[in-house]
């Protein structure tokens, strides 16, 4: 049965245009999506979150009247497991879908026995087990590369991907016409729900080890924009609008992390840390949200610890 679901499941939720926020479970609710795209009966996954999200992506699908045969792409926007993590194990429940990854991502996608190496060396192994599970291969003539400036089509609707390294460099975003939105994977930053004031979302930039790059985060943001998006999907968390409010934010808190980073040398870690709550705190001010620097700490806290390993090895590079 093909259409409009009657009934979604409490994690999936309608953006409008044919695209669904699922969220995959991971960490806590509203933290990670992954997204359904559906046109004339044809679908595609961007971004799968860890093989635990597996059963919401097909609940979902199967919501919204259509069978696992009905993908045709599962696209992930790059390779980190919060992501990709899911994508071999989704791709055995579609039998006709084909994976479209970045090429610097998409030997990992295919033996993903160093990129479970690299991710244990920053979270361990009984964190990998516990977040994670085993990831599961996908066979090399189901995969295929994106390019720059490359356009696919789902049943005649375009997207089109572009190369967006800063955060990765095996980072793509996937620009849809249709919606005048991109998913953005984590080249447009992160926006929890929480932060929320009247409505109106807050961003930060992740400096997840070890590509961050400031000057290529901030041209990437710049071809983003260049659409005129009038929504962006990111993966951390849902659909967020009053674009060029964000992209503006995001631009500042790069140039004040990056200070912060520049400006630490005794203790650099816990310096780092310390001095970039500060600056989400004051951030979070400004923009409106009551909450205290211990509130900001627990809900940031993996960002924190992440965005300060990503500075140092940055400036370790330098």
């Amino acid at each position: 049965m093909l259409g409009h679901p009657r009934i979604l499941p409490e994690h999936t939720q309608d953006l409008g245009h044919g695209v669904y926020a699922i969220d995959t479970g991971f960490q806590r609710p509203r933290f990670d999506a992954a997204y359904l795209v559906v046109e004339a009966g044809r679908a595609a996954f961007i971004d799968t979150g860890t093989n635990f999200a597996v059963p919401r992506l097909l609940e979902a699908l199967a919501a919204v009247g259509l069978a696992p045969e009905a993908v045709d792409y599962v696209i992930p926007t790059h390779v980190h497991l919060d992501h990709a993590g899911g994508v071999g194990l989704l791709m055995r429940a579609l039998p006709g879908a084909s994976l479209i990854c970045h090429p610097r991502g998409l030997r990992h996608m295919v033996d993903p026995t160093q990129l479970w190496i690299s991710a244990t060396a920053v979270y361990g192994e009984e964190e990998m087990r516990r977040s994670y599970g085993e990831l599961v291969n996908v066979p090399a003539e189901r995969a295929r590369a994106s390019a720059d400036e490359m356009v696919i089509e789902l049943a005649g609707r375009p997207l089109r991907f572009i190369d967006t390294p800063g955060h990765a460099k095996h980072h793509h975003c996937i620009w849809d016409a249709r919606s005048r939105g991109w998913f953005t994977g984590d080249t447009f930053g992160l926006s929890y729900r929480e932060f929320d004031v009247g409505g109106r979302p807050w961003a930060l930039p992740t400096s997840t080890p070890v590509q961050f790059e400031p000057d290529a985060m901030k041209a990437s943001i710049a071809r983003l924009m260049a659409t005129q998006p009038e929504r962006m999907y990111v993966t951390h968390y849902g659909m967020v609008q009053d674009v060029p409010r964000l992209a503006a934010l995001l631009n500042a808190l790069i140039d004040r992390m990056v200070a912060v980073a520049r400006d630490a040398q005794a203790e650099r870690h816990a310096r780092i840390k310390r001095e970039l709550l500060a600056v989400y705190a004051d951030s979070l001010r400004e923009h409106g949200c009551a909450f205290d620097e211990a509130q900001v700490a627990d809900l940031l806290a993996t960002d924190l610890e992440l965005n300060a390993q990503g500075l140092e090895v940055w400036l370790e590079k330098r």
